[in-house]
């Protein structure tokens, strides 16, 4: 019995030894955890912290040696145009003033500023270092317009213009007042198209009607037709479909029809010739028909006199585009 007891209290001596070896080990490895991870986050901390002043100290030599440097101040916009806007309004419509730093100019915005001017077509911006903005700007040329009826405020009737270039594309009119070259040597006889969606009519929105892209072809193949300078497109109508109703200067109505308009306009000229060598003046025309072109006529005498036109556009007008 002794003998027994003996055994049993020197298992329990053996175990607590045991016991204590193994909470030793489990502190010691607890303890290396928690200093590698205090490691592990000083490090990761002292490299952000480092990183950030880095930054901060690189946004402050920026600031101070580019963005901020009287060097890189703009003092000169140059600004290069093929129409007849003047600098100075271009220079306004970019919203860049001088003394602002080169460097730091978004010129993604100066861009969009322009773009959203309905008149200029294409606009390039550049820097040329180190004070000096150049900005290219291609206007549209406007080949016809479009009368808009309104009332004033005192009860009249008066009309709004809006101008459409080759493609349909809606110009806002520039004051002439602001043009580089007189009023009096600018192309202000454009036609006028009858329009009636006058919701559609925004500055910079394109009309998409086949009357009305047939009307603008027909204007621009008239300038080049032998009936250039011998009457003046005033007025076309495009509510018709598949036709176009003109009117001419000289109070003739013709008929013309979508397609083939430069063989329309070469007949025409015959007809013309005809009439002129029997003293008639065409009074209406329908050339939309294929093989009659049923046509009345008037007395030479009876019609308004015919302004002479020079066969080319205006010097101060661009191509169409």
């Amino acid at each position: 019995m002794w003998f027994k007891r003996d055994h049993r209290n020197r298992n329990r001596r053996l175990g607590r030894g045991h016991v204590l070896d193994v909470k030793l080990r489990s502190d010691q490895a607890r303890a290396v955890r928690v200093r590698l991870l205090s490691i592990a986050g000083g490090i990761v901390f002292g490299t952000v912290f480092s990183l950030y002043l880095i930054w901060r100290t690189g946004e402050a030599l920026l600031d101070r040696f580019v963005y901020e440097n009287p060097d890189f101040a703009i003092q000169s916009i140059e600004v290069q145009t093929d129409g007849v806007i003047p600098a100075e309004t271009i220079r306004s419509w970019s919203g860049v003033r001088l003394g602002q730093n080169l460097i730091g100019l978004d010129l993604a915005g100066v861009k969009r500023n322009l773009e959203l001017v309905s008149v200029l077509d294409s606009v390039s911006v550049e820097r040329i270092l180190p004070q000096t903005l150049k900005i290219r700007v291609a206007e549209r040329t406007p080949v016809a317009q479009i009368d808009v009826p309104h009332l004033d405020l005192s009860g009249g009737l008066v009309f709004s213009v809006f101008e459409l270039d080759a493609r349909g594309d809606v110009l806002q009119p520039v004051d002439a007042r602001l043009c580089t070259v007189p009023a009096s040597q600018l192309d202000y006889t454009l036609p006028s198209i009858l329009w009636t969606n006058l919701a559609q009519l925004q500055p910079g929105h394109r009309l998409f009607s086949p009357q009305l892209q047939g009307a603008l072809q027909l204007i621009a193949a008239f300038r080049h037709s032998p009936m250039y300078g011998l009457a003046d497109l005033r007025q076309l109508d495009v509510s018709a479909p598949g036709v176009i109703q003109a009117a001419t200067a000289q109070g003739c109505q013709i008929t013309f029809g979508l397609e083939e308009q430069d063989r329309q306009l070469r007949r025409w000229r015959q007809i013309y010739d005809w009439g002129f060598q029997q003293r008639k003046t065409i009074a209406t025309l329908d050339l939309a028909l294929e093989n009659d072109i049923p046509v009345n006529w008037v007395l030479a005498n009876a019609t308004p006199p015919i302004n002479s036109k020079p066969v080319k556009p205006s010097k101060f007008r661009r191509k169409n585009v």
